[in-house]
């Protein structure tokens, strides 16, 4: 069975996901142009939240001096999406309905689950760049970077029908592998509001790539501490490239937790990253990526904490 194409309409922003999509022929419904229609901007409250609209580009929120003093990881994690010339064009609200980058999806002459199909061929096939964690029928990992920071920082989202929804509502929790997020027909991102700043916190974001740049990354880690005393007081720890959803490390984090902030803890908490993992044949590799992403990030976050 093959599917040349999926043809429902969708919405165009800056369309640097779409229009790949459209050239390829894996997409031919009708557009619905946006731009003007949801907002743009970081707007702040009286207690210090921030709230992004839909269609603030990626470049904005990682050059904004406030985004990266009230929420370092958020910032960090767009400077390090894709090439300046995409985050000058690319927005927030795209970056997280965008589809997935899987090679069979991508493939206008072979039918896949997200493409209406009964299997996907990955699981079978070429699935080097899938999950390391198995959690449902499809093994493309999620393929946005911001959805793995908001993730770490308890954003919701406002759609043009729903109000405060969390990004694990927004985006399942990986078991329907014919789902990229779980937006409706006609459903559109409009605003993402985050919560106060944590006091004292510092962040850091990195990823594991096969070149030096404009890779889509095959390990991501977006990392938050609140380090006083010489110990870890709050960790948020969230991984991306690695499954069907952004994952939050909850083992690591427990790890370190209330522990000293020296080496012996973070080496022990990052050999954690592997708990729940059920890698593919080709996948393994992404779990020592990973647990090498969270030591030097921690190592470097514990060094900064010091100061």
């Amino acid at each position: 069975m093959t599917i040349a194409s999926v043809s429902v309409p969708e919405f165009r922003a800056a369309g640097t996901d779409l229009s790949e999509r459209r050239r390829s022929g894996i997409s031919r419904g009708s557009l619905i142009d946006i731009i003007g229609s949801a907002d743009s901007g970081i707007s702040w409250g009286a207690d210090g939240a921030a709230a992004i609209g839909a269609l603030t580009t990626i470049a904005a929120i990682a050059t904004d001096e406030r985004m990266a003093a009230a929420y370092p990881g958020i910032a960090a994690s767009a400077e390090g999406l894709a090439t300046p010339q995409i985050r000058r064009l690319a927005t927030l609200g795209g970056n997280l309905a965008q589809r997935s980058r899987c090679w069979y999806f991508r493939n206008p002459h072979i039918a896949c689950l997200k493409k209406g199909g009964d299997l996907c061929p990955a699981r079978t096939g070429n699935h080097l760049y899938g999950v390391a964690f198995d959690l449902g029928d499809c093994v493309a990992p999620h393929p946005s970077t911001m959805a793995a920071a908001l993730l770490a920082y308890d954003a919701h989202i406002v759609t043009n029908r729903r109000d405060g929804v969390t990004i694990a509502a927004l985006l399942g929790d990986g078991s329907d592998g014919r789902r990229d997020h779980t937006l409706a027909p006609g459903e559109m991102i409009t605003r993402i509001v985050l919560p106060p700043p944590r006091s004292g916190e510092n962040a850091a974001y990195k990823r594991a790539i096969g070149r030096a740049h404009a890779e889509w990354p095959l390990v991501e880690l977006c990392a938050r501490t609140v380090i006083a005393d010489g110990k870890f007081q709050f960790v948020r720890l969230v991984a991306g490239g690695i499954a069907p959803v952004p994952l939050r490390l909850m083992a690591c984090e427990t790890a370190l937790q209330g522990h000293d902030a020296n080496a012996a803890t973070i080496a022990e908490a990052a050999k954690q990253a592997r708990s729940g993992a059920k890698p593919l044949a080709m996948t393994h590799y992404k779990l020592d990526l990973l647990e090498g992403l969270m030591r030097d990030l921690l190592e470097q976050l514990a060094a900064e904490g010091a100061y």
